[in-house]
């Protein structure tokens, strides 16, 4: 290794999370063009590039599957009609409207990733809120909240969730068994905390209900159709790796994707061009950038240097490097998106675990599919729990906050940064604490 590439790779890492975080330059531009200088400025070639990629071929596989599943049943306006019901079950009241928000966004978003699902329903809060007259910049920000909490629910829900996951080896099954019931304590904090940080809209009574829009779903038929494909999807989730030939959750995403394009291209509700042409190519092209940044990182012994500054600071004591690292990485994803953030840590950590003597080197290898040793596994669940929640406290902490923002825009209000941090902050501060006494509770007591 020669000394010039690690700086040359630091300061590329770092540049782009600069970029990402002022918005001087669209993320995705700001990744590939990073990932494109490492080539060129040879630190690393095109083919190993291109095995970064492949080695996190199951990110970008579930991602790119659900993207698709979704995006070929929207013509059913399913997303339209949810959209209205969150306004119906209010009955005139403001309390009732924003428990409506978490009630649907929360089932939505364990399932789907988080920043596709405010990119469907968000779009539907500015012009019902207009009607009944209310402000909708909270109700954005609190659907970005639920979004970015739910997404514990499960495996699937977060992208951050499933790269750390993926990782190390967690199935949809042991994570629904380990780890669902601290995305249970995220959603119930926010509920808690609904009287104080929307109290105006909690104390409102609505206006009249009747002449709002009331959009009917089209395609009835494909709709019932995609209901019983999503489920099998989600059955599929959880028993696929158990079957005896294993399905990973990558692998059923994409089958389930396959089936969706053939049942809207059949029908004839859409074409097959207009469902890939939609496709959040922009966001795919971006892990792709963030793998080859963090490949770099590695290939430098940038990591491995980082790696043993963690193992003299926290040597064998887990119980502290896990509080300690939930809310380190919490602040951090405050700040820097999450994915980038957790792509770096994840191998970071690996490294940890081998030099303190916890783990062997195997588990360094990128095809390792072995258990890790169920002691140094709340670090990564603390990781977890810190990325997704972090996300919750900035309005570029995470995905699903930026596409928000954006489609606030498009209906003539600006979230200003302050705004959003005087939801955010104590939403996150409040979420880490819980998630911290749930880490401790669960597996360090």
């Amino acid at each position: 290794m020669e000394n010039w590439q690690a700086i040359v790779a630091t300061a590329t890492f770092i540049g782009v999370i600069g970029l990402v975080m002022t918005e001087w330059v669209h993320l995705m531009i700001a990744a590939f063009l990073g990932a494109l200088l490492l080539v060129f400025a040879n630190v690393i070639t095109l083919g190993e590039a291109i095995g970064y990629i492949s080695s996190s071929y199951a990110t970008l596989a579930l991602f790119f599957g659900v993207m698709v599943l979704v995006r070929s049943f929207e013509p059913t306006k399913i997303f339209d009609y949810l959209g209205t019901q969150m306004v119906m079950l209010a009955k005139g009241s403001g309390k009732r409207l924003l428990l409506a928000i978490v009630a649907i966004t929360t089932p939505i978003c364990a399932v789907l990733p988080n920043a596709t699902t405010v990119m469907l329903l968000a779009p539907l809060l500015p012009p019902i809120a207009q009607e009944i007259g209310v402000d909708f910049v909270p109700l954005l920000i609190l659907m970005v909240f639920v979004a970015n909490s739910a997404g514990l629910l499960t495996l699937v829900g977060d992208p951050a969730t499933f790269i750390v996951g993926d990782a190390v080896n967690v199935t949809f099954l042991d994570y629904l068994g380990r780890l669902s019931l601290g995305g249970v304590v995220a959603i119930v904090t926010i509920v808690l905390l609904l009287p104080a940080l929307f109290s105006p809209i909690w104390n409102t009574q609505l206006a009249d209900l009747e002449h709002l829009p009331r959009p009917k779903i089209n395609h009835p038929g494909v709709l019932a159709a995609g209901g019983v494909l999503m489920f099998f999807v989600l059955l599929f989730f959880a028993i696929g790796e158990t079957l005896p030939v294993p399905l990973s959750p990558a692998a059923v995403a994409l089958m389930g994707a396959g089936i969706a394009l053939l049942l809207a291209h059949h029908s004839k509700i859409d074409t097959v061009n207009n469902i890939l042409r939609d496709v959040d190519w922009s966001t795919l092209i971006f892990f792709m950038s963030v793998f080859v940044l963090i490949g770099a990182l590695g290939k430098t012994g940038v990591i491995s240097s980082l790696s043993g500054l963690l193992t003299i600071v926290l040597g064998q004591n887990i119980a502290l490097g896990s509080i300690a690292l939930l809310f380190f990485v919490g602040l951090l994803s405050s700040v820097i998106p999450n994915i980038p953030l957790v792509v770096a840590m994840v191998p970071l950590l690996k490294e940890y675990i081998v030099n303190v003597g916890l783990a062997g080197n195997e588990i360094l290898q990128a095809d390792y599919q072995g258990a890790f040793p169920p002691e140094v596994m709340p670090l990564f669940y603390a990781m977890m729990f810190g990325a997704t929640l972090g996300g919750n406290g900035t309005l570029v902490g995470a995905s699903s906050n930026i596409v928000a923002a954006g489609i606030s825009e498009l209906h003539g209000r600006r979230i200003p940064f302050k705004t959003f941090l005087h939801y955010g902050i104590p939403v996150m501060i409040m979420q880490l604490m819980a998630a911290a006494i749930y880490v401790l509770a669960r597996f360090l007591v």
